[in-house]
């Protein structure tokens, strides 16, 4: 019924008519075998394959494989009833296009010799024994959702030379429809296309092959970290969070849209890939992937200004999205109140009131006594401390029950940072804390620039934990990171305190972690222009443009994010606070709905960093 529907519309009305269930699996898994012949080395013209399934995906991928050169006698297609084969007199005209002359008549006969296997079906619907059968080096596609037709493990098990793709994303080379029904509908839409044809439906299949050859950015790697990221067995097609998608699948639907004429409008197709590349924003980018990954094990993360509105609409936000499991602070009739005049659905967000918490109140208040007795805090302080949101969120993160804390957008950067270091502390080893924002512009790499909210004049020891803490991070994030000290001095071009303090400063970090690149002191032109570095600076340890600028003074980092944010086309992502001993990250007073789902994604990411196994 869905082909007769589709073919009604598509010839009743003059829009791009698309079955994504159709089509998009076609499209993705064409790409993705393409990619897969290649690696095993085998002509597709020559291979045969075996569909377990003739469903309209199965029906429509086999249609598409022809587009791509494979040849109508090299398949076979089996339903519920075996072999569609010549003879049968139950199938449609769908399924008889397919009707092949063999003696074939079961899966397990079919499968005998097969290069491939396409499963569109049910779980189990592929044994051992049929994959045991099959070619040398045979590509297995085991697609059904949730449970495949066999598991990875179940194919490795009997044969060590299969290449595997599932549509899970707990394995390699996962099949998804978000490649491809996004972008495809993107660019016919862009050239106001009259439909969709066969011509732009192989565009979209040989861009997203195309794409998976391609060196994978750190953006897209960070969200997908252990995850093999280079072309070859594991990585046949983009992975789904892969923003690069876009710059390549639309454009290549127009271009056929053009080329086949059924686009109304002309385009560029350089301007369009910019202005492509503008409408996503280079914030967005750094942000898809990091909430990707914030998702795979979302953080619990307590808000202790939970009455507040952006904070409400925030956590409405997160618990829809799965980038964390939100805990807010504050009077729950209040709260709820205030979520119903906004319009907004709390429910399954846990709402917690310090006042009617009196035994915890009382555990915490104990713990925070005994930590800090010794520092002129009496019970009687600790105990009214613990009405506080401040100190009883604190107090649960350092109690283990919740994973991260975000706070601050009602109160100073100070006043939020102090009760914070108070109860949680700072990590062992760290003599100071500190803070950076990511800079993302459009078309270069991201940038981190610290200490943007902590230190205001820091010596040599302070900046030396400053990079350390800040290249960590940056490495926990899947990127590697290049640390500058800048200063107003190249290389002791000047013989002022402050250059010498950096100097020293790179010495330190340098005996601290010898396989860290870091260099300087040196301006920030010097830094971020890697030909400079390179030609004037031969003797630099930098492989490349620094990624990361320690500043020599709060001020000076404080004012270079602000200016490039808000007159540089970047994007400012943070602040991030590194140094504790739990996640922290604190938020600017009267910042957006955005900013607190930025730093909620980076707290979860944070949290996942510090427990890689869980």
């Amino acid at each position: 019924a869905c082909f007769e529907i589709e073919e009604v519309l598509a010839n009743t009305l003059d829009i791009p008519v698309f079955h994504d269930d159709q089509h998009g699996t076609a499209i993705i898994t064409a790409a993705a075998l393409i990619n897969a012949l290649d690696i095993v080395g085998k002509k597709i013209e020559r291979v045969k394959v075996v569909f377990s399934g003739a469903g309209a995906s199965a029906l429509s991928t086999a249609k598409h494989l022809l587009r791509i050169g494979m040849t109508l006698d090299n398949i076979l297609i089996c339903d519920s009833k075996g072999v569609i084969h010549e003879g049968r007199e139950d199938l449609t005209k769908y399924k008889a296009v397919f009707a092949a002359k063999t003696s074939h008549r079961t899966l397990e006969d079919a499968m005998a010799g097969a290069d491939v296997c396409i499963g569109l079906s049910a779980k189990g619907a592929v044994t051992k024994e049929m994959v045991v059968s099959m070619a040398t080096d045979p590509i297995i596609f085991a697609l059904a959702n949730p449970d495949p037709e066999i598991l990875p493990e179940e194919v490795l098990e009997v044969r060590d030379d299969a290449v595997i793709a599932t549509g899970r994303s707990d394995y390699p080379n996962q099949v998804n429809n978000v490649l491809g029904f996004p972008f495809i509908f993107r660019g016919a839409l862009d050239v106001r296309a009259r439909g969709i044809n066969e011509e732009m439906m192989l565009a979209a299949t040989h861009a997203l092959a195309a794409l998976a050859r391609t060196q994978v950015p750190d953006t897209v790697r960070g969200a997908y970290e252990g995850s093999e990221m280079s072309f070859g067995k594991e990585y046949l097609i983009p992975k789904p969070f892969d923003h690069r998608v876009l710059f390549h699948v639309a454009p290549a639907v127009a271009k056929a849209a053009m080329e086949t004429g059924v686009a109304r409008v002309a385009v560029d197709l350089d301007e369009y890939v910019d202005r492509l590349r503008a409408s996503l924003g280079p914030g967005r980018e750094v942000m898809r992937w990091m909430t990707a990954r914030a998702r795979r094990n979302p953080a619990k993360i307590v808000f202790p200004e939970g009455h507040n509105d952006n904070v409400i609409l925030a956590a409405a936000q997160m618990k829809e999205d799965g980038i964390c499991t939100p805990i807010l602070l504050g009077r729950p009739p209040r709260v709820q109140e205030k979520a119903d005049i906004l319009g907004v659905d709390l429910g399954g967000v846990e709402i917690l009131y310090a006042a009617t918490c009196t035994e915890k109140r009382y555990d915490f208040a104990q713990t925070l006594f005994k930590r800090r007795a010794r520092r002129g805090l009496t019970l009687a302080e600790a105990q009214w401390s613990l009405y506080k949101p401040i100190y009883f969120a604190a107090s649960m993160l350092e109690a283990g029950e919740v994973d991260a804390m975000v706070a601050g957008i009602e109160a100073s950067y100070a006043e939020t940072l102090r009760p914070a270091l108070q109860v949680v502390g700072r990590a062992a080893g760290v003599s100071k804390v500190s803070g950076f924002y990511m800079l993302a512009f459009p078309g270069r790499e991201l940038l981190f620039f610290t200490d943007t909210t902590v230190n205001i004049d820091p010596d040599a020891e302070t900046l030396c934990d400053i990079a350390l803490q800040t290249a960590a991070f940056v490495q926990d994030l899947g990127i590697q990171p290049r640390v500058a000290m800048v200063s107003f001095s190249n290389f002791a071009s000047s013989s002022h305190e402050e250059a010498r303090r950096m100097a020293r400063a790179v010495d330190m970090v340098r005996e601290s972690n010898p396989e860290l690149e870091v260099d300087g002191e040196m301006q920030a032109d010097t830094a971020i222009d890697g030909i400079k570095l390179s030609e004037v600076y031969p003797f630099t340890h930098l492989s490349g443009p620094a990624n990361v600028l320690v500043f020599a003074r709060l001020s000076a980092a404080n004012v270079a994010y602000k200016l490039l944010d808000q007159l540089g086309g970047a994007d400012a992502i943070g602040p991030v606070l590194l140094g504790m001993d739990k996640p922290v990250h604190i938020l600017q007073r009267g910042c957006t709905v955005q900013d607190i789902l930025n730093l909620s994604t980076i707290a979860s990411v944070d949290w996942q960093a510090r427990n890689k196994h869980i």
